[in-house]
């Protein structure tokens, strides 16, 4: 009866969802940050492979998602023995540069 009560008024079930909703990603988000726990720390994988892991075959979201919930729940000191890598920019070689090492 109580179900019924929560979808009878849209304001209910719009707060009833965006509650659930927001359940869901905390636990998603706590999940993903054990499971990145493991790869890293359990499994001695570099963490650029454990984050292909995470993304393709376990929690399908973007690595940059991936790194910016485990950066927040370090912040928020939800889990201590996170240590996140820092932000990491990809080089810009130019071909000039490129051309001062020769083909093996």
């Amino acid at each position: 009866q109580k179900n019924r009560q929560l979808f009878q008024a849209a304001d209910s079930t719009f707060l009833w969802c965006s509650l659930s909703r927001t359940r869901v990603i905390r636990l998603r988000d706590e999940a993903l940050c054990r499971r990145y726990y493991y790869w890293t720390e359990r499994q001695r994988l570099r963490f650029d492979d454990a984050l292909r892991i995470l993304s393709e075959r376990e929690f399908f979201i973007s690595e940059e998602r991936i790194m910016a919930i485990v950066r927040r729940m370090v912040r928020e000191g939800r889990d201590n023995s996170l240590k996140p890598v820092p932000k990491v920019k990809m080089p810009r070689l130019t071909n000039d540069q490129l051309s001062l090492f020769p083909e093996l």
